[in-house]
C-alpha cells in the first residue's frame, strides 16, 4: 500500500483533532496569585486601603494585568500545535518594551536630582528578587497542569508560562509593593519578568515532555 493510499485511509471519517482545554492552568494561577499576595503582605504588610484611590498601586496593576492577558494569549498559542506564535510572541515583547520605554521616559518629567531616587527607589534590591520567588508556586503548578497538553515547543511553552507566573506573582507583590515610580516599575519589575521567563524556559522541557 502506498504512503498516500494509508493516509487516506487513516483519514477517513476522523473529526477535527480534539482541542485540550486550559481550564487547567485556571487552579494553578489562583494559588499562585493567593500564595504570592498573601506571602507579599505577610513580609511587607498590605497597602492602606486609602491608596487604592490613588494612582500609587495602580501604576503597578495596570501594566502587570495587561501583560497578563497578553501572556495568556502566548500560552494558548505555544500549547498548541501548528500554532502561529510568533504573531503573538512580538506583541508581548512589543507591549512590554513600550511599557519600559514610557516608564523611563517618565523620568524626564523630574528634576535631575531627583532622577535617580525615582529609578533605584529604596527597594531595587528586593523587587526582582521577591517577584522571581513569588512566582515559584504557581509556576510548577501550572506546569504540572500543563504536562499532557500538545506543546509543539516545550521550552517555548515553558517560557511563557514563566512570563504568566511572573504577571501574576507581580499583581500579588503590587498589593504591598511602596514604590510609586513608572521608571521604577519599568526596570525592576521588567527584571523580575526576565527571571521568571528564563526559569519557565529552563524548566519547560522537563516538565513538558510528551
Amino acid at each position: 500500500m502506498k504512503t498516500d493510499q494509508l493516509i487516506a485511509q487513516l483519514a477517513q471519517g476522523a473529526g477535527p483533532a480534539p482541542r485540550e482545554s486550559l481550564t487547567r492552568l485556571v487552579p494553578g494561577m489562583l494559588a499562585g496569585l493567593l500564595v504570592a499576595a498573601a506571602v507579599t503582605v505577610g513580609l511587607v504588610g498590605p497597602l492602606p486601603a486609602h491608596e487604592f484611590a490613588t494612582p500609587l498601586p495602580w501604576i503597578k496593576l495596570g501594566p502587570a494585568f495587561l501583560l497578563l492577558a497578553l501572556a495568556w494569549a502566548w500560552v494558548q498559542r505555544s500549547a498548541r500545535p501548528a500554532s502561529r506564535v510568533l504573531p503573538v510572541r512580538r506583541r508581548v515583547l512589543g507591549c512590554w518594551a513600550l511599557l519600559i520605554v514610557l516608564g523611563l521616559l517618565s523620568l524626564t518629567r523630574l528634576p535631575e536630582g531627583a532622577r535617580m531616587k525615582a529609578l533605584m527607589g529604596a527597594t531595587w534590591y528586593v523587587c526582582p528578587c521577591m517577584l522571581t520567588m513569588l512566582s515559584v508556586p504557581g509556576l510548577l503548578l501550572m506546569l504540572r497542569a500543563a504536562r499532557g497538553l500538545p506543546a509543539g515547543n516545550a521550552r517555548q511553552t515553558g517560557a511563557a508560562l514563566g512570563f504568566l507566573a511572573g504577571c501574576i506573582s507581580a499583581i500579588g507583590y503590587s498589593l504591598a509593593c511602596p514604590e510609586a515610580s513608572p521608571a521604577f516599575v519599568a526596570l525592576w519589575y521588567s527584571g523580575g519578568l526576565v527571571s521568571t521567563t528564563v526559569l519557565g524556559a529552563l524548566l519547560g522541557p522537563r516538565w513538558l515532555r510528551w
